[in-house]
């Protein structure tokens, strides 16, 4: 497969291993709304912010959406748009690694970006994510006309790049579906007496593969023939049923089934109708009194993209936050969500406009989803490194946040649970323990910390093989073979990731 190549990129590619691995602080006074929300808004690095949600949310992100800064060579207030080629890519590979790992494997990640990197934004995309788990592009009309702004043409629209983690069959079993438009439910114009909602399609239709011939007697006694996806049984009992009619036009009889309308619709790939541009800059100036933000994405439009492929409880990122609208969708939709977003304005912007949801703010999509408010969201800050300079431990670091970076070191997994004892967890069979931080309620420097038979006495039990991180052990090695222990000690056998 061809990949991608630019200035840097060998530097680009081993960037993740050198993103420290840093905690996340709440910061009690910007959060708001329920306490027990799990909606994060974090400000802070995005690269490392990424990084610091590995071992609690791999695997675990339905949806992505990213509105990356698209390298116009102008300046924008709050992003450097400004970037050469090869920065550009090399910011954008890392944080697609790092997104990528976070997505679950039925997920689906959606890149905006116009036509300036598109291109290469795609190869390097099949290159992280692999050719066959491209979906396609979306391209979606930004603006409804007008504007001479090109030196060949009057580019309106942006395209949205769009990959799946596992384009798989079985992980994917069915068509995605979005609500229907007016447009779309005039078509169905009858109904049956459930309420179902049908039009009447012929049957006999040209360029059908493997089509069936068949002979039919119609009501008059003239008899025609006609090709077919249905057997000859089928149409007939279908006739008897009501499935299936008979109509005489300009004199022809004609055959005709009823199609039903399905659950949902199927989305077509030019995205006309969810919003502009301006349509944004409305909603902006209806939330915040100006226009802070260049080039803000309407809510309808995340609202199509996230209705697409999450269902309400899913878990919806955006890592370039912008103005906040993904997260304020999400909130509306009943999905979870993770926003990331470096600059000042995840204070003075994101934090507002979340809290002006969380109270039930009807701008946007609140009417068509009849938003009422409630919930809540937390806002966190990018804390300590886990790991010093040289690697090592750094000692104010919380035993929660260790047994989360083991566990996820060991297993490639996150931690279901904010661990309260020294167990982990156990899988495959095999129990994971983390002697640390005076867990085992032992509060000196080094108590509980160290293997002993003692210690070992007062573990929660497990009937199988163990691996045991701690300061020290007073085990032979005879002992822990006996045990079936593997025993870890930290510092030294934790990795960063």
């Amino acid at each position: 497969m061809p990949i991608l190549d630019w200035l840097n990129k060998n530097e680009a590619v081993r960037t993740v291993a050198k993103v420290p691995y840093r905690l996340l602080e709440p910061v009690a006074d910007l959060s708001y709304g329920d306490p027990a929300s799990e909606n994060m808004l974090i400000q802070g690095d995005n690269l490392e912010a990424l990084k610091s949600l590995i071992p609690l949310y791999a695997g675990r992100v339905k949806c992505i959406y990213i509105d990356p800064p698209y390298n116009t060579k102008s300046a924008f207030e709050h992003y450097d748009d400004n970037l050469e080629h090869s920065k550009w890519l090399s910011l954008m590979y890392p944080r697609l690694e790092l997104l990528r790992e976070l997505l679950s494997e039925d997920g689906v990640i959606f890149v905006n970006l116009d036509e300036n990197e598109h291109s290469y934004q795609k190869v390097m995309m099949d290159e992280i994510f692999g050719r066959k788990n491209y979906l396609g592009d979306l391209i979606w009309k930004k603006r409804k006309g007008g504007g001479n702004d090109s030196r060949f043409f009057a580019l309106d629209h942006d395209y949205i790049i769009v990959f799946t983690k596992n384009a798989n069959k079985e992980i994917h079993p069915a068509k995605w579906r979005v609500s229907q438009t007016e447009e779309y439910l005039k078509r169905y114009k009858e109904k049956d007496e459930d309420g179902r909602r049908y039009y009447w399609d012929t049957l006999a239709r040209d360029g059908l593969q493997n089509p069936i011939l068949i002979e039919l007697d119609c009501p008059d006694g003239d008899k025609i023939t006609i090709n077919s996806q249905k057997s000859l049984s089928t149409v007939l009992d279908g006739s008897k049923n009501g499935e299936v009619r008979f109509k005489k036009i300009k004199g022809k009889w004609a055959v005709h089934h009823k199609v039903y309308m399905p659950a949902g619709q199927v989305l077509r790939s030019v995205l006309d109708g969810v919003g502009t541009n301006k349509t944004a800059n409305d909603e902006q100036e209806l939330l915040f009194g100006d226009n802070p933000f260049d080039y803000p994405k309407p809510e309808n439009l995340l609202q199509t993209i996230i209705e697409l492929v999450t269902k309400p409880g899913d878990l919806v990122l955006d890592s370039f936050l912008g103005s906040g609208t993904t997260c304020a969708v999400a909130h509306k939709m009943g999905r979870r969500y993770i926003g990331i977003e470096m600059g000042e304005h995840a204070v003075t912007h994101c934090a507002p406009r979340l809290k002006k949801v969380v109270d039930g703010e009807q701008g946007g999509i609140s009417e068509a989803v009849n938003w009422q408010g409630g919930g809540g969201f937390r806002f966190y800050r990018l804390g300590e490194t886990v790991f010093d300079e040289n690697g090592n431990i750094n000692p104010s670091i919380g035993f929660g946040a260790l047994a989360a970076h083991i566990w996820f070191m060991e297993t490639r997994t996150p931690l279901e649970k904010k661990p309260d004892s020294p167990l982990l967890g156990v899988l495959r069979g095999t129990a994971y323990y983390l002697l640390y931080n005076g867990i085992l309620g032992d509060r000196r420097p080094k108590g509980g910390n160290v293997l002993t038979g003692a210690v070992l006495e007062s573990l929660p039990p497990h009937n199988g093989p163990k691996i045991i991180y701690g300061e020290a052990t007073r085990f032979g090695q005879a002992r822990l073979e006996a045990e079936g222990i593997t025993f870890k000690q930290t510092p030294y056998d934790v990795r960063a990731l």
